[in-house]
């Protein structure tokens, strides 16, 4: 058995009850890169980083994951985020800004860019509009949300 990756020789897995073979379930739906850039890196989860997010973060991660190009790069803005995941304003607003935090997207306004994971989670190098008062300055949702509050409202999806 090679004791670094757990696969013995004859290339099948061994977990603390059973074998598990390599072979697929559903040999023709096997999949493949068509034309999409998306992966998480098995680190994702092997390094904790899973661990470290709450609900929203990790489905606006996935999100910004599937909708970049080859750089992580996406122009997909507040509104279409929130309508996709069915998150107000204020819960997208504290997610991006935790998944800032963790440094593992980077925002300027208008883009977002899925970072390479840093070297554990809880790494901290320094992001673009990581300061209130940035993200009060240069965000549009930010900016949108406390216009609406100081008007007497929140912006907030209505539940059915």
């Amino acid at each position: 058995m090679d004791r670094t990756n757990g696969i013995h020789h004859d290339g099948v897995m061994k977990s603390k009850h059973r074998f598990i073979g390599s072979q697929p379930i559903v040999s023709d739906r096997i999949r493949n890169i068509d034309g999409g850039f998306s992966f998480i890196p098995h680190r994702f989860l092997r390094d904790g980083f899973w661990e470290t997010l709450t609900t929203h973060e990790l489905l606006l991660y996935f999100l910004l994951v599937l909708v970049g190009d080859r750089n992580g790069v996406s122009f997909y803005g507040c509104d279409v985020l929130c309508s996709l995941l069915s998150m107000d304003m204020g819960m997208y607003i504290f997610s991006r800004n935790g998944l800032i935090d963790k440094d593992l997207i980077a925002f300027d306004g208008r883009r977002f860019q899925v970072l390479s994971l840093p070297p554990n989670p809880t790494s901290n190098s320094p992001q673009p509009l990581r300061t209130d008062e940035d993200f009060e300055r240069e965000d549009p949702a930010t900016i949108r949300l406390l216009i609406h509050e100081s008007l007497g409202g929140a912006l907030r999806k209505k539940e059915p």
